[in-house]
């Protein structure tokens, strides 16, 4: 029987087991919207098609599964291009369906035309023009297929109108069949061996893991490599919960603010044995000066991620989660002391460690935004889900929040993009509408995406948002104290909403707390509140995230709090 390509695709949709998707609607595709009208599949249906495009990545993030966004032609179409990038940056699946005019229309400049395609090619991991309602069911499975194996990553797929409204007799696929595209599961098994030797040679050894400890699900094999051989664990801001971040070998994050002991580490090490990690240029700093003694052994899915920044001895192209545990039974017939042979080292690392610890100071006046994080762990015991924004509260939710499982931490690495914190957390409300969800935000980067207010109203998501709320775009004017001599120039804020009200007039709760003693009181009280609540907490205006590492300067170049 022929049917319609919007029905085609709402088939192919639910053949791919998608239960909600994240959209605004548009003329070109009203056809796919009358069609969901009838389904089972849930429409999100945000304030802004970037909203949408973050709300599916957080989707994503949180639950392992891929995230999908619907718009119209045209403004629809070019409004996601921020969400895209970004969930490219971090290798986030997404599948984001584009209206596009008629076919016969395409390159007439007919109104709403947009060549998305063009316009995303490139920061999507692919792309598709359909021409023919035939190719539809095709191309859906073709599309969660890429976008889910080998390195995730967003792919666009191009509607245009008529062939929403074209019939054919559909065929849906079973399998994706794609002759080019074969990614590398397992590593290679004289690669796992030399690696293991490796392993056992190092004796100031560092674990550093990455997003695609995150993406491969490889957290229980991270812990047995590290316990095992009793080796420290230093992560990227994206494998923050790859590894426990209460374990005794962890040794935070590396980087530009990450802790003295992961950077001196890392500068000290003899081994870097990299998980899914790219060495972008927050982790490295100076490229020549880091970890100047050290071999590198890197695992990545990707095997254009490898030697990218920087050079690795050893590479094992595959899968994590795969490769760890080929690695595994070579390291325990290896028998050597791993706890009496890298005691010195953990000393040292624990030395560092006692030196400069992460600190701040609490008085009774003000309330330090590192306090609040601590308190948001404390009386959660670290059991949710934490989405930020980006900047200084970005920062401090990496440094002060412990992440003891994956998918808890979802933020913005990559891309660095302010606005994605609110819609990303509901993403993950609609994926575990059980669980607590806080959106750690600034009062800069809120006002980026506060139209989804409405959006977590009107589905009853209870996500809960911590606006550390210091009256400047934080980490700009941080560097502008730091290195322009204190000049703030378009950085302060203190012409910004009642934020209190404008939850109210969204139909949300609005908390402040203005005086450390506030601070617990008013955490305890959103989180019993079914409802959204947005929490204004007022602090002090000139905090600094510490440690830091200045740009060009190598990661042992920390200015210390």
């Amino acid at each position: 029987m022929k049917k319609s390509g919007a029905e085609i695709l709402i088939e192919s949709l639910v053949r791919e087991k998608v239960k909600d998707i994240f959209g605004y609607p548009g003329g070109v595709v009203l056809d796919i919207f009358d069609r969901l009208f009838d389904s089972n599949i849930r429409l999100i249906f945000v304030r802004h098609e970037q909203g949408g495009v973050h709300a599916a990545d957080g989707y994503a993030r949180a639950s392992g599964k891929p995230g999908v966004a619907l718009v119209t032609s045209g403004p629809g179409a070019t409004n996601t291009v921020t969400g895209i990038a970004t969930a490219y940056m971090d290798s986030i699946p997404l599948v984001v369906l584009t209206g596009q005019v008629p076919t016969g229309m395409i390159g007439n400049d007919a109104f709403q035309e947009a060549d998305i395609i063009g316009i995303t090619r490139p920061c999507t991991k692919h792309s598709y023009l359909v021409r023919d309602v035939k190719d539809l069911a095709r191309t859906i499975k073709e599309a969660f297929y890429v976008a889910t194996t080998g390195r995730p990553g967003p792919v666009v797929i191009d509607l245009p109108k008529d062939m929403l409204q074209s019939r054919t007799e559909p065929h849906y696929p079973e399998k994706a069949h794609i002759p080019s595209y074969n990614p590398t599961y397992k590593g290679h098994i004289k690669q796992i061996r030399r690696a293991a030797s490796m392993i056992a040679k190092a004796e100031r050894p560092v674990i550093l893991i990455g997003g695609g400890v995150i993406a491969s699900n490889a957290a229980a094999e991270v812990q047995k490599l590290a316990t095992h051989t009793q080796t420290p664990v230093a992560s990227t801001l994206m494998g923050l919960g790859g590894f426990p971040g209460t374990h005794p070998l962890f040794l935070g994050m590396l980087g530009m603010h990450g802790t003295y002991r992961a950077n001196m580490a890392v500068s000290d090490t003899d081994l870097i044995v990299a998980l899914g990690a790219r060495f972008d240029d927050r982790v490295t700093g100076k490229l020549d000066e880091f970890a100047p003694g050290a071999k590198i052994l890197q695992v990545d899915i990707d095997p254009t991620s490898i030697s990218k920044n920087v050079h690795a001895h050893l590479p094992v192209v595959g899968d994590v989660k795969n490769v760890l545990r080929d690695l595994l039974p070579h390291l325990k017939e290896i028998k050597t002391g791993w706890k009496s042979r890298h005691t010195p080292w953990l000393n040292q690392i624990r030395e560092w460690q006692e030196t400069y610890p992460l600190a701040y100071k609490q008085g009774k006046r003000e309330i330090k935004p590192q306090f609040v994080i601590e308190k948001i762990n404390e009386i959660t015991g670290g059991d949710c889900i934490i989405s930020t924004e980006v900047g200084q509260n970005q920062m401090w939710a990496a440094q002060y929040f412990k992440y003891t499982k994956p998918r808890t931490l979802l933020t913005s690495g990559g891309l660095g993009t302010m606005g994605y914190g609110f819609p990303a957390a509901i993403g993950a409300q609609v994926a575990f509408p059980d669980k607590l969800v806080i959106d750690i935000a600034g009062d800069g980067s809120i006002q980026m995406n506060i139209q989804e207010m409405m959006t977590a109203v009107q589905y009853r998501l209870p996500v809960k948002i911590a606006i550390l709320n210091n009256q400047f775009l934080g980490m700009v004017r941080q560097w502008q104290q730091l290195f322009y001599n204190k000049r703030y120039s378009s950085t302060c804020l203190t012409c910004s909403p009642d934020f209190v009200k404008l939850a109210e007039a969204y139909g949300a709760v609005g908390l402040r707390a203005t005086k450390p003693h506030e601070v617990v009181p008013t955490l305890e009280k959103a989180f019993s509140l079914p409802h959204p609540v947005l929490m204004d907490f007022r602090v002090s205006r000139e905090e600094n995230v510490y440690p830091m590492v200045p740009a060009g300067a190598s990661i042992k170049n920390m200015l210390l709090a």
